[in-house]
């Protein structure tokens, strides 16, 4: 089995993934773009979420051998806390900023010093929010293992952002393998294929003709 196009078929399936780009969504970065990508979607969908959850847990051997699961909130939490009890390991999930009451925690969840904790996110955009949260783990004492994902958009600012960081992540499917199976399923005309393929070469410079 191709896993990387079945994942991409199963959230083209449930509507996970939105192309459009004719009419392009703005993210909450401002940036604009012919996808958005909800895998929390998959959440509501059994059979799909027991299957991501299984091809996560196939991935996760490659980081192996690790202690701890966390997720990257909040998008990560589901997730990372679903393959945990699959893996019965334990779980823990890093917020994008600390409390401002009670513990002003970052970490919820037991971290010991020294311990292997392999980062859960649900996708990888330019890998900002996965890299905090693996610096705030290691400055917490523990050893990152790589960061695991649904999904990435393969922006190379991501690979160098990982790369600089001394990081290994992998994902579960991409963005290439998402457009191509789109078009083989009609999600998407073939005629689209070439403007989400300049996005992705070029993505501020795409955003900037519909500014």
């Amino acid at each position: 089995m191709d896993i990387a196009a079945e994942v991409a078929r199963n959230l083209l399936n449930i509507n996970a993934v939105k192309l459009s780009p004719n009419e392009p969504f703005t993210w909450a970065s401002g940036m604009l773009s012919p996808i958005y990508c909800d895998n929390r979607i998959a959440l509501s969908h059994p059979e799909v979420r027991t299957f991501l959850k299984t091809c996560l847990a196939e991935s996760s051997r490659d980081f192996a051998p690790f202690d701890v699961v966390a997720g990257v909130a909040t998008a990560g939490i589901p997730h990372g806390a679903l393959l945990a009890d699959l893996l019965e390991k334990p779980f823990i999930y890093v917020r994008s900023s600390a409390k401002d009451h009670g513990r002003r925690n970052l970490i919820e969840g037991l971290l010991w010093p020294g311990q292997r904790v392999l980062v859960i996110e649900d996708l990888i955009s330019t890998g900002g929010s996965c890299l905090l949260a693996a610096e705030a783990l290691q400055e917490a004492g523990a050893e990152v293992a790589g960061v695991l994902a649904i999904f990435q958009y393969g922006f190379a600012k991501a690979d160098a952002a990982f790369s600089s960081k001394g990081i290994d992540f992998q994902t579960l499917t991409n963005y290439d393998t998402l457009i191509q199976e789109a078009v083989k399923s009609g999600y998407i005309p073939a005629e689209d294929l070439n403007t989400l393929k300049k996005w992705r070469e070029n993505p501020d410079g795409w955003g900037a003709l519909y500014a």
